[in-house]
């Protein structure tokens, strides 16, 4: 079976290569730096941007964080169902 990703630079603006879950965690980064996190059920995600920086967004369900995201916080977290996009 061809493999459209063998061979192939990995990019920002392209498609990410997996989706992992995400468990809320004060404590324990993502395995994985996210490229953005899918939100199944709306609700505030506060996370630790790429920058280091703490962010709190309220999102809808089936939103999106178009943002770097290293951490998700599970303190202030009350959205669901949330995914990280990740490049390898």
């Amino acid at each position: 079976m061809h493999n459209p990703f063998d061979n192939r630079s990995l990019s920002l603006s392209g498609p990410a290569r997996d989706y992992l879950p995400v468990v809320p965690s004060d404590a324990a980064p993502l395995s994985q730096v996210a490229v953005a996190l899918y939100i199944e059920t709306g609700g505030r995600v506060v996370f630790v941007s790429e920058s280091g920086f703490q962010r709190d967004v309220e999102v809808s369900d089936y939103g999106w964080i178009l943002c770097g995201v290293s951490r998700v916080l599970a303190t202030g977290t009350t959205a669901a169902g949330i995914h990280a996009m990740v490049m390898n």
